[in-house]
């Protein structure tokens, strides 16, 4: 598995997921869109912490700088 995901992109993924989980601790969002805001935070954080996001495989995107 190749990393494709550069920082920024990680940080902002983490950023939304706690911003989504902040959201919804507060009450502000709740239900079945709170239920998916949560469920994307945790692909967000996954995906961030390996590095690597299965999607930009087929669109063949990298926001990893070429070393």
């Amino acid at each position: 598995m190749k990393l494709n995901m550069g920082i920024v992109d990680r940080g902002l993924r983490v950023g939304l997921a706690i911003l989504g989980g902040a959201l919804y601790g507060m009450g502000i969002i709740e239900g079945t869109l709170g239920y998916v805001i949560l469920g994307l935070g945790a692909v967000f954080i996954l995906t961030s912490s390996i590095g690597f996001c299965p999607l930009y495989l087929p669109l063949k995107i990298s926001t990893k700088k070429v070393e």
